[in-house]
């Protein structure tokens, strides 16, 4: 597992071992980051479901301003610092061991783009979308990664669905907040 491209390109990245992680594949990754590439100069990111912190760490090393990791898993908050040093992004991350949805639904905190990466086969895609989706600034995306045998997530209110993609097992849905006046 590595950082494809970017400031941090080609650093090795770790994961956690022994929990419901499966690192998100270059393939993939790549996938999901070239569909947002001209979205994430400057953008404030959120990774829920943090993991190994790859996805935000990858988001921050093609431009973002800023990520928020989040993970209630001490290995996986571990590992994401433990990266973060690695590619010497430290200092435009924040990391926070805490329940994902209770993070999205009490946080007063706004984001451009979202990443959710939960385990697979708990509806986890499902159940955090409309609360993600709330926590939104306008224009802004939230990129799902989610088993391809499973139906797609639905759109929540507000939000269009820009696009899926299948990669393999994996398939991956970019969603996008409408801006108030198209809202209208």
């Amino acid at each position: 597992m590595r950082v494809i491209t970017g400031i941090a390109r080609g650093r090795r990245l770790v994961a956690p071992e022994g929990l419901d992680v499966r690192p998100t594949t270059d393939k993939v990754k790549e996938g999901i980051f070239s569909a947002v590439q001209f979205e994430l100069d400057g953008a404030e990111v959120l990774d829920l479901f943090a993991g190994s912190g790859q996805l935000g760490i990858e988001a921050l090393s093609r431009g973002a301003k800023h990520a928020v990791f989040i993970d209630s898993s001490q290995r996986a908050i571990s590992c994401v610092r433990e990266n973060l040093r690695t590619t010497g992004l430290e200092r435009q991350a924040e990391v926070i061991s805490r329940d994902s949805y209770d993070f999205i639904k009490l946080t007063s905190k706004t984001f451009d783009i979202i990443i959710l990466d939960p385990p697979y086969r708990h509806s986890h895609v499902d159940n955090v979308l409309p609360f993600a989706a709330k926590k939104l600034n306008e224009g802004g995306l939230i990129i799902c990664e989610y088993e391809a045998e499973a139906d797609a997530p639905a759109a929540p209110e507000g939000m269009t669905l820009r696009k899926t993609y299948k990669y393999g097992k994996i398939s991956a849905a970019v969603f996008v907040k409408a801006a108030a006046e198209e809202a209208e």
